[in-house]
This record gives C-alpha cells, sequence and structure tokens, in this order.
C-alpha cells in the first residue's frame, strides 16, 4: 500500500531550471521551422500536388502542447507537484504525439528527399527491426506497459533526483507516444500494419491497461511514488480521464485515416512485387 511521503527533492534553484527550459524553447521552433522548410520544398517540387495546410497544422499543434508540457507555467509545477507530473506526461506521452503523427513527417520526407536517400529510408521501413518495433503490440508494451514499471518500481522516484533521467523519461514518453499512435493511425507508410479491426483491439487493451493502472494508483496499491497521497490520488483521475480523452482522439484519427483497399486491387495490376501499389500517404 502508498503511504504518505515527502516530495522529492528536485534540487532545481532558479538557474539550472532556465538551464532545463532553455533547450526545449530552442529545439521546439527549430523543428517546427525545419518542418516547413521542407513543406516549402515539397511544393516547389510538385506543385500541383503540394502539401495539405492541416498537416502543417497538427505539426503545429503538437510542437505548441510539447512547448506548453516543458515550458512554464506547466515545467514548475511538474517538478513540485505529481499532479503536474502527470499532465506533462500525457501532454508529451499522448496529445502531443498524435498530433505530431498526424502530420505525417515520414511522408514529408519522402516527397522532399533526393531519390537515393528515399529509397534509402524506404528499405529501412520496410525492413525486419522495422517492421517490429512498429508492430501495434510493440508499440502497446513500449508506451502502456512501461507505465506499470515506472509507477510500480522506484524508477518514478529516480527520475525525480535526477536530471538526465527525467529527460529521458521525457524522450521516452514521446518516442513510445509517436509510435503508438503511428501504429494505430499514422498516415504515413507502415508495411507490417495490421488492419482495422486488430489495431481497435490494441487500442482497447489500451485504454484497460491505463484505467487498471490508474485505479491501482488512485486505490495505492503497489505504488512506489514518494508524494503526497491527495497529489497520487488527483494524478491518477488526471491520468484516468485524460487518458481516456486520448485513447478517444486516437480512434477518431484511426477511423479518419482508414481507407479500404479495393478488393480487385491485385487482378488488375494492383500488386507489384508482393508490395501494393497504393498506400495512404496522407500528404493532401
Amino acid at each position: 500500500m502508498m503511504g504518505h511521503h515527502p516530495l522529492p527533492e528536485h534540487g532545481h534553484d532558479a538557474g539550472s531550471a532556465t538551464l532545463d527550459w532553455l533547450p526545449p524553447g530552442l529545439v521546439l521552433p527549430a523543428a517546427f521551422g525545419a518542418y516547413l522548410l521542407l513543406v516549402r520544398r515539397a511544393r516547389l517540387r510538385n506543385p500541383a500536388l503540394g502539401w495539405s495546410r492541416w498537416r502543417t497544422g497538427w505539426f503545429l499543434g503538437g510542437i505548441f502542447l510539447l512547448g506548453v508540457a516543458l515550458l512554464p507555467p506547466v515545467a514548475p509545477f511538474a517538478h513540485e507537484d505529481f499532479r503536474g507530473h502527470m499532465a506533462q506526461h500525457l501532454l508529451i506521452g499522448m496529445y502531443a504525439p498524435l498530433a505530431l503523427v498526424l502530420a505525417a513527417p515520414v511522408t514529408l520526407l519522402l516527397r522532399t528527399l533526393p531519390a537515393p536517400l528515399g529509397r534509402r529510408l524506404t528499405t529501412v521501413l520496410h525492413s525486419l527491426p522495422a517492421r517490429v518495433i512498429a508492430h501495434p503490440a510493440v508499440a502497446l508494451a513500449l508506451s502502456t506497459g512501461s507505465l506499470a514499471v515506472l509507477y510500480f518500481t522506484p524508477l518514478y522516484n529516480a527520475t525525480t533526483t535526477s536530471q538526465a533521467a527525467h529527460w529521458l523519461l521525457h524522450a521516452h514518453f514521446l518516442l513510445s507516444g509517436c509510435l503508438f499512435a503511428y501504429a494505430i493511425a499514422g498516415p504515413d507508410p507502415a508495411p507490417a500494419r495490421p488492419g482495422v479491426r486488430a489495431r481497435l483491439v490494441y487500442l482497447g487493451v489500451a485504454i484497460a491497461a491505463h484505467a487498471v493502472i490508474s485505479q491501482l494508483m488512485y486505490g495505492g496499491f503497489w505504488v512506489d511514488i514518494h508524494a503526497p497521497i491527495d497529489q497520487v490520488q488527483d494524478g491518477a483521475e488526471v491520468m484516468y480521464y485524460g487518458g481516456d480523452l486520448a485513447e478517444l482522439l486516437l480512434a477518431a484519427a484511426l477511423v479518419a485515416t482508414w481507407r479500404p483497399e479495393p478488393r480487385r486491387a491485385a487482378s488488375r495490376g494492383g500488386w507489384r512485387g508482393g508490395v501494393p501499389a497504393r498506400n495512404v500517404s496522407g500528404g493532401s
């Protein structure tokens, strides 16, 4: 059972806090600027095809959500209060990844890279390691499954006393969240992605797992979090309701990005060398 613990001592003074917020303040605008440069190149290379403003808007939304999570006032609140940590976790690990994935960055890269580099990227996407990592089961284990390891072991408390561990946790939230959103509803090419029904099952498992973890956290079962009980319970509620909303949005994205493959494709030249000729790129 969870007991009453004092708040962890982060050891951040004003100077170190500024150093915490400086990297995202520089990296996030640079990332959006790079995306805009690629969009301009895509439009110049193929004016007729262009690039969807919705995709650009999704990327801007993802960058904005990351900025909200990693900059004041949310960032210092997350250092001091478990409820702030949980809000930050949802923004970095669920909401921002969905927006970034809907921006179809891989498709944009494929449209703008020189042909040799584009072929290399395509080869990587079709490789066995990429197919394994991008499978919804693996993405689910890395994103949702890792939460049990984080909150039911001393790992969370370790991240509150180490700046390096703290940033590694943020990176894990973001990358695993992007991977799961991509595996479930990403508009970018995914050669090994299972059908819609299978993906809905994996999404349902993620919803159930989030609910179980948050309820165990609220009840104090097996939880190893050094924070006041009221903060942990409030954080569990944030995880429960905020996670449900994020996963409903992911389900909506799955429905919106799903396109049925014509059954007659195989008999009319729709398959070339064992690879479907038509992929959903989501670029327009």
